[in-house]
């Protein structure tokens, strides 16, 4: 008897432009924050709309400054883009803030009917601390139960939990509806394994581990990526496995456009750029 493997993905919409909204920090060096997501929605077929929460100045070396946007303004930007544009998934990044933070989901209340793939922006990857205690139990309390989608890496991951064991049955309980815990930071390892834990199920994403400098903005990336899949029709376990590769290959054809000293963006449009 021959057994046959039928895997069936979900169209894409094509009635219509596929629209994300990106909520985060803009980083003057453009390898991650609103630059990265905006590169990766027209890498994939997007429109990004943007609601910045803070000026970053930095380059590929770290973190030299931050300056908030004032909550009012936020609140503006997201609710000019969703009243007019819309959206069809929503990526939240940077939140500088408990103030910031509370808005964003005070406003996102408003609209329920939008999949929003959180991003806990806690550490960027030079290592510079970019969220507080305080930011990070409204993330917990307030964001993390509205979001489809979290997207901790595992320093992040401990900072929310406040331990590296089992953060999915912690966050779970705090309402998370769907974890992808990356797996980048685990370099002793030949693999790079993204875990994605949706109720009582665990599927794992892994690709070659590549060693490289080129990896900022990563995980704003792979976030982006996720909401714009999502927004071009997928579902979300095959949006996190497209993501997943489309973030492999970045990097891997990052060697392409080395930029700067330090920790150098991967290629967005490796796809485009022949």
């Amino acid at each position: 008897m021959r057994v046959f493997l039928i895997i069936f993905a979900p169209m894409q919409n094509n009635s219509k432009q596929p629209r994300i909204l990106t909520i985060a920090g803009s980083d003057s060096g453009a390898g991650a924050g609103i630059q990265a997501d905006i590169k990766t929605a027209a890498a994939l077929g997007c429109y990004a709309s943007t609601a910045i929460t803070a000026i970053t100045a930095q380059n590929t070396m770290g973190v030299v400054a931050v300056h908030t946007v004032p909550n009012d303004i936020i609140e503006k930007q997201i609710r000019c883009v969703l009243s007019d544009i819309g959206a069809d998934a929503i990526k939240i990044g940077m939140l500088a803030n408990a103030q910031i933070a509370t808005f964003v989901a005070n406003v996102l209340s408003d609209f329920p009917e939008i999949p929003v793939i959180l991003d806990p922006v806690l550490v960027a990857t030079s290592g510079d601390e970019l969220s507080n205690n305080e930011t990070i139990d409204v993330i917990i309390n307030q964001l993390i139960p509205r979001a489809t989608l979290v997207t901790p890496n595992i320093p992040e991951a401990v900072a929310l939990t406040n331990s590296a064991n089992s953060p999915w049955e912690f966050l779970r309980a705090k309402g998370c509806r769907a974890l992808l815990l990356k797996g980048g930071h685990m370099i002793n390892s030949d693999t790079v394994t993204d875990r994605l834990f949706f109720g009582d199920e665990e599927f794992a994403f892994t690709s070659e581990f590549i060693q490289t400098r080129n990896t900022h903005g990563t995980g704003c990336t792979l976030s982006s990526a996720i909401a714009s899949y999502i927004a071009l029709g997928y579902d979300l376990k095959y949006s996190v496995q497209l993501a997943h590769d489309y973030v492999h290959h970045a990097i891997a054809s990052a060697v392409e456009i080395n930029l700067g000293e330090g920790h150098s963006p991967v290629h967005h449009f490796y796809r485009q750029w022949k």
